[in-house]
């Protein structure tokens, strides 16, 4: 069964849980009922929404130059080996320099609990593996998309970086977009974003469970007054 599959089942599981609530008043039942529904309208508006940006910046990748690419992290390993999810977001910038639009690389993740792998030092492995002999900055303690923004703004100003390619999969776009424009890197960088078709996205596109994640994460962040 497909990961859209599952989660079409388990929303339709909790549908059907909400219908059966008949030892609930009448009043209370279709107040939840509504809600439930406005709940699953909300998240299939968002999904919608961070897809057609993903499909967006697929067929608009960068094309002006930068001093840097900021590559987001992901979790470092996955079955004992670097996460294909990660790994991608780094031939993204990879393949930036070899275009010529970026000549400095900076990872940013910190520390995964799963694995107790940093996911900066994994991202810089992975880029001098592929023969990558540019610069390239850490920034290593964030554990979320918010921090990899606020940690790495400090690095960007010592190094004198003002335009930037922000790298990571194209379902994360749209979140790392509004944070960028609520300030969490400053207001004094220019950013252009680069989509990163990572295996996990060319098998699962907007199925992928991060994906499907997303919009989760988007009203968790609006919750908290992050855009």
């Amino acid at each position: 069964m497909s990961k859209l599959s599952k989660f079409l089942r388990n929303t339709l599981t909790s549908l059907g849980i909400l219908l059966r609530l008949s030892f609930l008043p009448l009043w209370l039942r279709k107040l939840l009922h509504l809600s439930a529904l406005a709940g699953t309208v909300v998240y299939l508006s968002i999904l919608i929404t961070i897809g057609s940006y993903a499909k967006q910046l697929i067929n608009h990748p960068p094309t002006q130059q930068a001093d840097a690419a900021l590559i987001l992290g992901n979790r470092a390993y996955l079955h004992g080996k670097p996460n294909p999810c990660l790994t991608g977001r780094v031939d993204e910038g990879l393949l930036l320099a070899q275009q010529g639009l970026v000549s400095t690389l900076l990872m940013t993740g910190g520390l995964d609990y799963e694995d107790q792998r940093i996911e900066a030092v994994t991202m810089e492995a992975h880029a001098r593996n592929k023969g990558f002999g540019g610069e390239i900055l850490l920034e290593s303690r964030s554990s979320s998309t918010l921090e990899n923004l606020t940690f790495s703004r400090p690095i960007l100003e010592a190094m004198d970086i003002q335009n930037i390619i922000i790298t990571s999969e194209p379902y994360h776009m749209w979140r790392v977009k509004k944070l960028v424009e609520a300030g969490h890197l400053g207001r004094e960088i220019n950013v252009n974003y680069a989509a990163a078709p990572t295996q996990c996205w060319v098998s699962w596109g907007m199925a992928f469970k991060g994906a499907l994640r997303e919009p989760l994460a988007i009203i968790n962040n609006y919750a908290k007054g992050y855009f």
